[in-house]
């Protein structure tokens, strides 16, 4: 598909020329959105999505993920995962999690990664689509435990592009990550930015 950045080989596909042109449909359906950057060339990574204020955002995420071809997971709460949304939901890549298991969710969420040769997770560092002061160090505590990168995308509603952006090999400390992450993210402007 013209317009789209280059994915690398190694990537999980869907294999689904439908669903690359329903992805595409979608992102003009919903403002034209456009996919820039490079796609990140890793087996398994965390893909952190930023800024996160609106319930546009999961499905501006998705319609990418379809017009690139690829799988990318998300998790979701295991008490959403039935009838008659969770076929549906498992297609779209949802991993439900169940945060009274005793290795939380992190936990789990280390546990897929170590089973599969390949996984893209992508998932909200804030956690909530209101403004939190604290971003929550979950996404870092997997990244960090499953020993894979965290590969930034920005959602940009003033130009209405995806952006690829670095991917940041985490260290020891949180707050400085997040701090390395967060001038990449800055550069960004939320659907509404009071939230972000």
């Amino acid at each position: 598909m013209s317009g789209l950045p280059v994915v690398p080989a190694d990537l999980p596909r869907r294999n689904s020329k439908l669903g690359q042109t329903l992805g595409l449909c979608l992102l003009k359906l919903l403002g034209g959105w456009t996919i820039d950057g490079e796609v990140p060339d890793h087996k398994k990574m965390v893909i952190a999505v930023a800024p996160h204020t609106s319930n546009q955002d999961f499905f501006v995420g998705i319609a990418a993920a379809l017009a690139l071809d690829l799988n990318i997971r998300f998790l979701g709460k295991h008490s959403i995962f039935v009838w008659p949304v969770k076929r549906l939901l498992r297609a779209l890549g949802g991993i439900p999690v169940d945060r009274r298991h005793p290795h939380g969710v992190v936990g789990q969420v280390v546990a897929e990664f170590a089973q599969h040769q390949t996984l893209l997770l992508g998932l909200s560092p804030e956690g909530s689509r209101k403004k939190v002061e604290q971003w929550r160090s979950g996404f870092w505590h997997i990244a960090k435990q499953a020993n894979v990168p965290v590969c930034l995308i920005g959602l940009d509603y003033k130009h209405k592009q995806l952006v690829f952006g670095p991917c940041v090999t985490v260290g020891e400390n949180f707050a400085d990550d997040l701090q390395q992450m967060r001038l990449f993210f800055q550069q960004m402007t939320a659907k509404y930015p009071e939230n972000a």
